[in-house]
This record gives structure tokens, sequence and C-alpha cells, in this order.
């Protein structure tokens, strides 16, 4: 089965490699880690590192939500891999660059070095990674897997099920799933996961404890005006920005201090929609372009930055969180929820649908659809007691849901003590 997959993939990769090449060549996509990727194990690899735990985290969301459990397993020596740029310059900053790599690519040629330099203990796999050669490799030389903080997206999950003959054997490589719900275990039941080996850990996201040293913060409360609203827009994705700028218009005939602070999902987009919004009437401030004595007031300020979005949520009278208002799936709600903030989102939110649920039902939260966003904007804005209701819900339900970091912590020290999970 493996021969077969990794032959398919070797195909897919030539078919498309013309694609990979322009991405590299046009915007400079992936080239950053490209030997890595290839299956070079960087020399600035600490020796330290070896025979301790691996723990990939695809991006900057699963990097911080796995900072706590890399703190409490700080025991062991741990390593982190991830999949995006965004998330390898988290861990570099977060854990060293000493410290962190990217994953490889799924071919054996690429997987088996950094297995060999590594030689792992555990194998730890944060929310949904079933790399097939990754696990099927690990599991033959010994190494103990677990995915932790493990979810099943609605729209992964009929992919998943189309093919469950494929990964059920896939996922018998697998000692330990920790998943975020109840739901998250039905689910991997279902695509052929031993029920043995399936425990409700809960979400290691809630457990993410807001940053409290970042310079930027406190150069922004300086520059806005004390009059100014903030409104957070945070990781926003195509299409969404030219419904914002339009409630944003609507918001500054109100309120004229006001400031939208936007912050694009994808790096390679910063560029874009700073034209995007060079086409408004709207005045725009770009971070990588501003000088921290420079005044802030209304108008947006580009965050065209990466790992400061989290920690600029403070700062907010309203937080809107992206890839919400066309099919994306949502983004993390959590961030400015652990403020206070009161926070909306677009009715698109599949990927976060037990969050989604928790805060909806807890009056945490407000769903708003494309129509609705400009006048909720409004609503709120001139509503103190409504906006801050909102938000004190939000860090409640917040404060409520944390623990699943000791929880996770207690299986996988079981795992390594060789106490298969039950």
């Amino acid at each position: 089965m493996y021969i077969v997959y990794s032959l398919l993939l070797v195909c897919l990769l030539l078919l498309s490699s013309p694609w990979w090449i322009l991405q590299i060549l046009r915007q400079g996509k992936y080239r950053a880690g490209l030997r890595e990727r290839l299956g070079f194990v960087p020399k600035r690899l600490s020796q330290a590192t070896k025979g301790g735990i691996w723990i990939h985290a695809v991006s900057v969301g699963e990097v911080l939500a796995i900072g706590n459990l890399v703190r409490e397993l700080r025991q062991y020596p741990v390593c982190v891999s991830t999949t995006t740029q965004t998330g390898q310059e988290q861990a570099r900053n977060r854990f060293g660059a000493d410290k962190s790599f990217f994953l490889p690519i799924d071919m054996g040629f690429a997987v088996r070095p950094f297995l060999n330099a590594l030689q792992p203990r555990l194998l730890v796999l944060a929310e949904t990674e079933f790399w097939p050669n990754l696990l099927h490799l690990a599991r033959k030389r010994g190494v103990r897997i677990a995915v932790v903080n493990a979810r099943i997206s609605d729209r992964s999950f009929p992919r998943y099920r189309r093919f469950r003959w494929f990964f059920q054997r896939v996922l018998q490589n697998i000692d330990l799933f920790l998943v975020q719900t109840k739901e998250d275990g039905i689910r991997l039941l279902a695509i052929g996961a031993p029920r043995e080996r399936i425990q409700v850990s809960g979400n290691l996201k809630f457990d993410i404890r807001p940053a409290t040293d970042s310079a930027i913060v406190d150069d922004l409360r300086q520059a806005l005006a004390k009059d100014s609203r903030v409104i957070v827009c945070g990781s926003t994705t195509e299409g969404e920005e030219e419904i914002l700028l339009q409630g944003f218009r609507d918001v500054l005939r109100q309120h004229p201090s006001a400031v939208m602070v936007l912050a694009p999902r994808h790096p390679e987009r910063f560029d874009k929609v700073a034209n995007l919004i060079s086409t408004t009437e709207i005045g725009l401030v770009r971070r990588s372009s501003w000088a921290a004595s420079c005044p802030i007031s209304g108008g947006v300020f580009l965050l065209d930055s990466v790992g400061e979005l989290a920690s600029i949520y403070a700062l907010a009278d309203l937080a809107f969180v992206g890839g919400s208002l066309v099919p994306v799936g949502g983004h993390n709600i959590l961030e400015p929820a652990q403020y206070g903030v009161a926070v909306l989102t677009g009715p698109y939110t599949f990927n976060f649908r037990e969050i989604v649920r928790i805060f909806e039902q807890g009056g945490g939260l407000k769903v708003v659809t494309e129509q609705q966003l400009s006048q909720e904007l409004l609503r709120l804005l001139q509503d103190r007691e409504a906006r801050t209701l909102l938000g004190n819900r939000a860090k409640q339900l917040f404060l409520q849901n944390t623990g699943a970091t000791p929880k996770t912590m207690k299986a996988l020290q079981d795992l390594l003590a060789g106490e298969r999970a039950q």
C-alpha cells in the first residue's frame, strides 16, 4: 500500500512541478526550507534534540497551541517541525532555530534522514496531520506516535470517510488520539481509528495565554488617538477585505477617528491588500513602514507582519475573525476572546464548529452575515454596555474551558512510560 501511495505521490509532484517552480520563482513561496523539505537535515539542529520528542505543528495556530505543551515537556529533548514559513518563523522565535525545522515531504528519501538524525522516542502530531510514510517509517522504528488536539473538520470528514479503506491502515500506526471533542472522536472512529486509542482531552488553544511583552502593543497604544475606536480584523482572506472596508467606511462616517487594524491571513497577499485599500478613500498606514512615533487616526493600519496579531487584539474595542465571510471555515476566535474583547465572525466557521457553538450559545460571540456586518459594527461601537457584556462573556467562556494541557501531558507521559492508551 505504501509503495503505491509513494508512486502516486511522485506522479503528482512531477505533474505539479511547473506550478511549484513558478511559485518559487515569481513569489518566492516555498523557497524557504526547500532543502529541509527534500530531506537535508539542517546543521543548525541541536544534537541535544536527539532521542527525544518530535512535535509537528502545521502553521502559526498550531505552534501557539503546543507552546504550553513544549514547556511542560522540558525534561525531554524536544524539536518542532512546521509546514508553513510563518509557522516556522513562530517556532524559531518561541523554541529556537536549533530546535525547529520544516517538515520533509512525505517520501521515504526525505523522511528517513530526519528519523536517522533525531531518533525520536515519541512523534507528536498537532491536530490532523496523517502523513502515511512518516507514520509508517516511524512506526517501523518503534517510535511511539500520538496525535494531540485532534479534530476532523466538516470539510475533511467526507474525504477521509471516502478513503476509509486507506486511512484505516494508516491510523493503525498511531498509538494515541487525543481529540478536542467527543464528535471528533466519533469521526475518527468512523474512518478507522481504534476505539481504545481515542481519548477526549479538550482543546489546547484554550490554554494559550496572551503575550505580555509585545513592543508593538505599547507603541500602538501611544500612537492611537484617545477617542479612537479600534476594530481588529484578523486572519482575513480573499474576498473579505472588500466587505470589511465597505463596513469600515460606514463606521468612519460616525466615528471619524476610528482605526481598523487589518491582518491578512497570508503574507503573500499583503501587497495586494495594500493596493486594494489605496483604491478607496480610506487612509492607509502599513506596519512595515510605520515609525512608532507617528500617530494613527481615522484609517486602516495594515498589519503586514507575522506573529503580532494575537497580542494586538488587546487593543481592540471590537474584533472580527476572518475566513468566515467566505467559505474558508473560519479561524481562531479564542485569541481576542481571552482579552475580553467583543468578537464577531461570519457564518462560515465549520473548521471551529465546537468552539463557535460554545461561544454562540454562551452569548460570547456575534455571528453576522455580509449584509449585517456594517450595522452590527455600528451598534456595538455605540452601545458600550452591549460591547462590554459580549466581551466579558467571551472571556468567561474562554476561562471555563481551559485544562487540556495537563490532560494531554498525562496521556503522553503514560505513552512514554509504555502504557498504551486504553
